[in-house]
């Protein structure tokens, strides 16, 4: 470690703390279950009784993929910053502008976690504090309206007294205004959001270490209710196994009406299983920490096993149960939908009452602060390395005195800042962000997936810590063609804009990279960026991969083109 700290510091001002061993890396990943508020409602709206088997088969496919990540997160004892990191260097020999793609991608396919997160907990927060009120044909309010407005219908009546009853901050916006294919708003939602986001903030500038302690606390709170909402409804017998079958598509997306395994059925479930990926994939966030962990070689693989464990139990449990309480017409209501409504959904299944339901509710919204804090960690450490690396601009490199990126964080609150207003707009402009950010998160999974076997032909001879099965890695390179699909075919379910934006916020690394490479460092990288493979800049030459890594990224591409044009709805 002295070899590279001692290089790093004229850059960076400082340098991160060794202050955790694989359980505060798990503690801080254990945010990512809270991943599956984002998207349950979504993937439920667009696959229907198929829901529960998009959130299996994807978190197995994240469980599989992971073991690649673990391998190659072993190589770097010094860096932090992730997955993407540790696979970019694969890529360096082959191309000096992929590298900082997976860098790129990976960065905002996380940073918003931030902002979506808030949004959602804002909408939690304004649900709890000044509800919509619920009216029905028989409520007093209604029939006095009807009486008073002869021949109005009763659904016009439930309409035009909940919109009087309803709250005035519901409604109250400062400026809204739309912006091509979304909208974005200044409402209570932005603002409820922007002061969760300082407040995860302040918490994070304390360092790594202060982040662990507060996230094992928070995260207890939050994996046991979860747990609990898991596995009441199946202990109590509220399961329902008719709301699992039949099993095919839905004809239309947000529609009850069952469709069939044709062309539009296999695309909204591509969709779902393309959305589903930016959760379920998420707990590689944990191998993040390597050069903060206090013994990388044992606590890098244990980190992100433990983590894909968690996950696994519940990325699979709570859709399960979620789904076999409330049934396809029950999951397709709107604040299901829009998000809004899932933890109220997820409380009364548990039922005792209004007291418990309050306290579950609370804890959802925890939940949704862990995920967030969990973002921040890892998104900003990404920006952080990529800086130190020699791919980001050199102001992201600045450390302050608790070890903790300041600078990173800022960009990564300013942007997020800007991203809550679009989300806190309606959900077509929230799921548009989360399809957008998938787009670079899927980008990121099949350069890293296909790093594992190059980094193994062209820096074989370095000692792995942990070296996975090479099936596994197979496995994993073959995942990575099966993501392209899922990108070029099920993106346009979520907005037909999504995938082609996507492609557009990858290719701005371009103009990023450029001016940090060619204008700040002269054309050359820092010589410690290569230092945990033991190379200089001029090994960099050697290409024992030969056309392979090239073949395969124009194989990508044409998958994902031919899945784009081949499968519509």
């Amino acid at each position: 470690m002295s070899t590279i700290t001692t290089v790093l510091e004229p850059l960076a001002e400082g340098k991160l703390h060794r202050n955790i061993d694989w359980r505060g890396a798990f503690w801080v990943a254990s945010g990512v279950p809270a991943l599956v508020l984002f998207s349950i409602g979504g993937i439920a709206g667009t696959t229907g009784t198929l829901a529960f088997a998009i959130w299996i088969f994807s978190m197995i496919m994240g469980f599989l993929q992971s073991f690649t990540y673990a391998e190659i997160a072993g190589l770097f004892p010094n860096k932090s910053g992730g997955a993407s990191i540790y696979g970019a260097t694969a890529w360096l020999r082959y191309s000096k502008f992929i590298a900082p793609l997976s860098v790129w991608c990976n960065w905002f396919a996380w940073s918003p976690v931030l902002s979506l997160g808030c949004s959602i907990a804002a909408a939690y927060i304004l649900n709890a504090l000044a509800p919509v009120p619920l009216f029905t044909e028989t409520s007093p309010d209604v029939v006095a309206y009807i009486a008073a407005h002869a021949g109005t219908s009763a659904a016009d009546a439930i309409t035009a007294v909940t919109a009087a009853a309803t709250p005035a901050i519901r409604n109250w916006t400062l400026y809204s205004h739309t912006l091509g294919p979304v909208s974005f708003t200044f409402n209570a939602t932005f603002f409820i959001g922007a002061v969760l986001m300082l407040i995860i903030f302040a918490i994070q500038h304390r360092g790594i270490l202060g982040t662990a302690n507060v996230q094992k606390y928070i995260g207890l709170l939050v994996i046991v209710p979860m747990l609990i909402v898991g596995v009441v409804p199946i202990v109590t017998g509220q399961i329902n196994w008719a709301n699992f079958s039949p099993l095919v598509p839905l004809a239309a997306a947000y529609a009850p009406e069952p469709g069939a395994w044709n062309i539009a059925g296999w695309t909204l479930v591509l969709g779902g299983m393309f959305i589903a990926a930016w959760s379920t994939y998420g707990f590689e966030t944990a191998v993040c920490y390597t050069s903060e962990f206090k013994n990388p070689g044992t606590d890098t693989f244990k980190a992100i096993f433990y983590s894909g464990l968690l996950c696994m139990l519940l990325f699979i449990l709570v859709p399960f149960t979620f789904q076999g309480v409330l049934g396809l017409n029950g999951m397709l209501a709107t604040p299901i939908v829009d998000g809004s409504g899932v933890a109220d959904a997820l409380a009364g299944m548990v039922g005792g009452g209004a007291l418990v339901h309050s306290l579950l509710v609370m804890l959802m919204i925890l939940a949704l602060v862990l995920c967030i804090m969990t973002a921040m960690a890892g998104s900003s450490r990404t920006l952080y390395q990529g800086s130190v690396d020699g791919w980001l601009p050199r102001y992201l490199s600045h450390v302050n005195e608790h070890g903790a990126p300041t600078r990173a964080m800022w960009t990564d609150l300013v942007f997020n800042l800007i991203v809550l207003a679009i989300a806190s707009a309606d959900a077509t402009s929230f799921f548009f962000i989360l399809a957008v950010s998938n787009c670079g998160y899927i980008i990121f999974n099949f350069l890293n997936l296909n790093a594992g076997w190059i980094h193994r032909i062209d820096n074989g001879h370095i000692a792995r810590p942990w070296k996975a099965p090479s099936w596994l890695l197979g496995i994993g390179a073959i995942f990575a063609y099966v993501n392209a699909i899922f990108m070029g075919a099920g993106a346009k379910v979520w907005n037909p804009m999504a995938l082609w934006a996507g492609l557009i916020t990858a290719a701005l690394i371009i103009p990023v990279f450029c001016f940090r490479h060619y204008i700040q460092d002269k054309g050359k990288f820092p010589d410690h960026m290569l230092a945990d493979l033991g190379m200089t800049g001029a090994d960099l030459s050697v290409k024992k991969a030969g056309m392979l890594p090239y073949l395969t990224l124009v194989a990508g591409v044409v998958v994902m083109l031919l899945a784009n044009w081949f499968f519509v709805i």
